[in-house]
């Protein structure tokens, strides 16, 4: 089974993380252990103290790739009820490593001596091997210098380095170790604490892959240091967690450093995900546009240029997911090729990208520089996208061991009919359709902004999808008439009532009163009553709370809905399932995860967790990034020369102020106060406000 992360936290600078318990222990257990890339550089990282693991009494994150864990090794020190000797373990991931201090620290009255040891171990497993729950068994360790260890499998060299530590490659397993688990090795210290003293022990481990095909990014983060004060703290302290989690997810390819985009989430998804990464992305443009450039100059790299049924790529496509090797996840025997292309929505994603760029001021020549890969998509867009010619965007896996649903909800249950059934593909999903009408438009606009061919054409093919929807995807519900979630390899209407829906808000598909049916349809309790937006209705026949993608909540889906809500003026429907999503963060110590059970909040004190869940994980962290936009409301228009202020509709967060959002380049301050007003200031020269709503300082 698909190990639990529940208990575990991680510590993230792409390409690498650690996943350790609440502890800092690394056992060789689980999803457990360091990783670089796609690959456990470390199964076990294990601290001793004369044989024993201290009593964990806390643990805090310390910014990028930071994390600090406190123990007690009781038998130390003075007797009575008060600890005298305590152990603080500081880890610092890297960018291709980790170190890690020790610090013993001594109230006794009396000198303290102790054995301490770390007992380590490597095992080289491809991640997938680890999501499946696969044993594995621990590399030989090697010792070429005095207090290092190293270990080399597959091009793959590890070295781990004991600062004044006695290396040992075969450590005594004192019987911690499960059967049949190999040798292990060892790093070991000889201590002594004077009275009231104090003393420091050093490790690191260095990691060298060259075969990985991500890595890190050549250049610090995108955005500066953007500052969110609001009335609501828990919205600061989210914006500030969230953004230290962005920027340890930064990745680059490997052999294209300067091109940055987001890997989707750990541990899992530590790579480049076209949908994920093109949201992600998207959702932090108020941050710059740099991050958008590199994000779509990658992917245009990896653009589809034939037709392989069995990668699923297509001329012009977009991919889905990049790995070192063929994906292979048992039990079920999906097989991913190392280059897969099957997602419906990263390529109308990947142009609406390119277009809100273009809006929020990134360069023209850079814009200019993908106008072919956006043609490509366009042609993709319409040919391969709609297979039947039936006017829809629809997909289907023919190879067989594929993603069988390739929306953002993958998984295999999650398009299901109100009764619970299934539908089967060819699959039409409902915000496909959003995507594609609204890409449509956009590639109109680029097209004819940079003198282009074709404009006319795409605008003609926006209004035939829309009415042909209009058409086709409207069904009756419990609650009145509203978008069916899909149509099926029948063209039957799949009509349960799910998320999905909320998505078609702000693509121009829904005339304002669909918009305003949506925006009500979303703020049903069935919908709305747990910490967000749940996946699916719970009056449908496959909701479960925590069903992957039929009933539990998503942040990153809670956000998009909450941005095209406020757009739409639908200021209290986006305000509660915003603060839902504050709460969330909350009890998650402000580190949103990649989703949670989709409870009423009346049921629970505080959101259930999700087994597997991702955390951190690219959307969720931006999400708070997007609550922070929609209520400021800020929209530029930089070819046009205007920026739109249009905050949350009677400002329901309560006053909200950000500085060093960016804007043309240039760092601006927008806020909302308490009544709603607001205003903006610092906007670029050539810039001006376009609306009378709010003042321009």
């Amino acid at each position: 089974m698909q190990p639990s992360l529940l208990e575990t936290v991680a510590s993230v600078l792409a390409p690498t993380s650690a996943l350790s318990g609440q502890d800092g222990q690394i056992r060789p257990t689980g999803a457990q252990g360091l990783f670089h890339a796609d690959a456990r550089a470390l199964s076990q990282a294990r601290l001793l103290v004369d044989g024993r693991e201290p009593e964990p009494v806390g643990h805090a994150l310390t910014g990028a790739g930071g994390a600090r864990f406190t123990g007690l090794p009781r038998w130390l020190g003075d007797p009575g009820p008060d600890p005298t000797v305590r152990v603080d373990r500081g880890r610092q991931v890297t960018a291709g490593g980790m170190t890690e201090t020790i610090e013993i620290t001594s109230a006794a009255s009396a000198e303290v001596t102790a054995t301490v040891t770390l007992d380590l171990d490597c095992d080289f497993a491809p991640i997938e091997t680890v999501k499946s729950g696969k044993a594995t068994v621990p590399a030989p360790a090697t010792s070429e210098a005095p207090g290092t260890l190293s270990w080399n499998s597959g091009g793959i060299h590890v070295v781990v380095t004991g600062e004044d530590a006695c290396a040992d490659t075969a450590a005594d397993p004192d019987g911690h170790r499960p059967a049949g688990a190999g040798r292990g090795a060892r790093l070991r210290w000889e201590v002594a604490l004077p009275p009231r003293g104090r003393i420091t022990l050093r490790w690191s481990v260095a990691v060298e892959d060259p075969a990985a095909v991500v890595t890190a990014p050549a250049h610090p983060a995108e955005w500066g240091h953007p500052r969110v004060t609001a009335a609501d703290h828990r919205l600061t302290r989210l914006f500030d967690r969230s953004l230290d989690d962005l920027r340890s997810l930064r990745l680059a390819e490997t052999g294209a450093p300067e091109d940055v985009f987001l890997g989707a989430g750990v541990p899992w998804f530590l790579t480049l995900f076209g949908r994920d990464s093109i949201w992600a992305a998207r959702m932090l443009l108020p941050l710059g546009t740099g991050l958008a450039a590199g994000t779509l100059r990658v992917l245009a790299r990896r653009q589809g240029v034939r037709t392989d049924p069995a990668s699923g790529e297509a001329p012009g496509k977009i991919m889905h997911e990049l790995r070192r090797h063929e994906f292979v996840l048992a039990p079920h025997e999906m097989r991913l090729p190392a280059a897969y292309y099957g997602t419906i929505d990263a390529t109308p994603l990947w142009i609406s990208l390119l277009h809100d760029a273009w809006r929020w001021g990134m360069p023209e020549d850079q814009v200019a520089a993908l106008l072919p890969a956006l043609e490509a998509a366009l042609t993709w867009l319409g040919t391969d996208a709609d297979p039947d010619r039936d006017g829809f965007v629809e997909y289907v896996d023919t190879s067989g061991h594929g993603l069988a649903n390739q929306g953002w909800k993958d998984s295999g249950d999650s398009v299901r009919f109100r009764d619970g059934g299934r539908a089967e593909a060819p699959i039409a999903l409902v915000e496909v359709q959003g995507y594609a009408y609204e890409a449509a438009l956009h590639a109109a606009a680029l097209l004819s902004a940079f003198d282009r061919p074709g404009p006319a054409r795409w605008r003609e093919h926006a209004e035939a999808l829309a009415a042909r929807f209009r058409a086709r995807f409207w069904v009756d519900g419990p609650h009145g008439p509203h978008p069916a979630l899909a149509l099926d390899r029948d063209k039957r209407p799949v009509d349960a009532l799910t998320s999905n829906i909320g998505h078609l808000l702000g693509t121009g598909l829904l005339s304002p009163e669909e918009s305003a049916r949506v925006a009500a349809l979303l703020a049903t309790p069935a919908m709305a009553e747990g910490f967000g937006l749940r996946t699916m209705s719970s009056e449908d026949g496959g909701f479960s709370p925590l069903s992957y993608h039929c009933g539990s909540v998503w942040a990153h889906d809670t956000a998009i809905v909450v941005a095209g809500l406020a757009r739409a003026g639908f200021g209290a429907e986006a305000a509660r399932l915003a603060e839902g999503l504050l709460a969330a963060g909350e009890s998650f110590d402000y580190r949103l995860p990649e989703l949670f059970a989709g409870d009423a909040r009346d049921a629970v004190v505080r959101p259930v967790p999700y087994p597997a869940a991702c955390r951190p994980q690219a959307w969720s962290a931006a999400a708070a990034v997007t609550v922070v936009h929609a209520a400021l409301g800020l929209h530029p228009d930089v070819p046009g020369g205007t920026v739109a202020l249009r905050p949350m509709a009677g400002a329901p967060l309560g006053a909200v102020r950000a500085e060093g959002l960016m804007v043309a380049g240039a760092e601006v301050t927008a806020e909302v106060d308490g009544d709603g007003r607001a205003k903006v200031s610092e906007l670029p020269h050539g810039l001006t406000l376009a609306t009378d709503q709010a003042e321009i300082a």
